[in-house]
């Protein structure tokens, strides 16, 4: 029979952030995602790497302006 939830779902650890029930973890996390948005330097850092990544695909920045092109035909 098993005596913890570990067993239950076939894992062999008890410890660390993987053993604490679903509620506890995300729990943490949303302290841990406050904390870091308050940081405004770094959410302007993770921001402009993103964008960088999402510019460096040409064909898809092409993609976004033509959609953009052609909603703004149709607004006319």
């Amino acid at each position: 029979m098993a005596t913890n939830e570990n067993e239950k779902h076939g894992t062999t650890s008890n410890r660390g952030f993987a053993a604490m029930d679903e509620k506890q973890q995300k729990e943490i996390a949303r302290k841990g995602g406050e904390e870091v948005s308050r940081n405004r330097e770094h959410m302007a850092q993770i921001g402009k790497k993103g964008g960088e990544a999402v510019s460096a695909n040409r064909q898809h920045m092409s993609e976004i302006g033509q959609k953009g092109g052609e909603s703004r035909r149709k607004a006319k």
